[in-house]
């Protein structure tokens, strides 16, 4: 008679967590910034049959990386759940927490399921309200664990590249050009350092705005408008960088002794 194999549960759970690391780092990865009206959403994704980004609910946006089954499943629940919830209660009952705890519910039950795989994706679920300080972006791991994020945050691919790129760049009250200039260039880096050309062909945006006079705030930045942006973003950052230098060229004129500091 054989003797039964056996693995703790420590290291079940362990292995468990590497093979859902594993497929979420195989996707384009996905990244979520505050700017002065509202959140935007940038994904590499040249597919414009399969969205990234989708809407949930009047102010309610939702974006994933991983399998696309898996988290297309979890987002027609979420917006059921969305549904079933505003027209038993009230509309402003739903809400980007209640929503992330019920997927955290659902992911947590699959990842602690020996009966079946964990699911490899990794969710984003934000909310904008009627000021920056009221907005809510919250992150959902494989494990179904809930991280309360600010300003800027990235899933999937080299997200934690992606993510530390975006943090030291980021700042409040920035306009939507600027953050869609910042979030292209975070997906451009290669984990090697490298830099690639992002098109906007290859780019899924779309955007929670505040200042929509619709009770509905989410809208998809598409074609011309996504191309005007994008150009405006190099163009302000191209004035930016002509005007420090001008006025470096002005310090040092006014006086030899005096050394002028510029940051990066």
């Amino acid at each position: 008679m054989s003797t039964p194999f056996y693995v703790s549960p420590q290291q079940a759970m362990a292995d468990r967590a590497e093979y859902a690391r594993k497929g979420i780092a195989r996707g384009r990865s996905v990244v979520v910034l505050q700017y002065a009206d509202g959140i935007v959403f940038v994904a590499e994704n040249p597919s414009r049959a399969l969205h990234k980004v989708s809407e949930i609910y009047d102010r309610i946006a939702f974006a994933a990386v991983g399998k696309y089954n898996e988290f297309e499943n979890l987002r027609i629940g979420g917006v059921r759940y969305a549904d079933l919830r505003g027209y038993t209660y009230a509309r402003t009952d739903v809400t980007a927490r209640g929503l992330a705890n019920v997927y955290a519910q659902t992911l947590g039950t699959i990842f602690s399921s020996a009966a079946e795989k964990p699911y490899e994706v990794e969710l984003i679920v934000a909310e904008v309200g009627e000021g920056p300080e009221d907005d809510q972006i919250y992150r959902l791991p494989h494990d179904g664990s809930i991280v309360d994020e600010h300003g800027s945050v990235a899933v999937g691919g080299n997200s934690d590249q992606i993510g530390s790129y975006l943090e030291q760049r980021h700042r409040d009250g920035m306009t939507l050009a600027e953050v869609l200039k910042l979030a292209v260039e975070s997906l451009s880096r290669d984990s090697n350092g490298g830099e690639r050309t992002l098109t906007a062909d290859q780019l899924e945006v779309a955007v929670l705005d505040r200042t929509r006079p619709q009770q509905r705030k989410f809208k998809r930045v598409l074609g011309g408008q996504l191309s005007r942006l994008l150009e405006e973003g190099g163009t302000s950052a191209s004035s930016g960088e002509s005007s420090g230098e001008s006025s470096e060229e002005s310090s040092g004129g006014a006086s030899s002794g005096e050394s002028s500091a510029s940051e990066e």
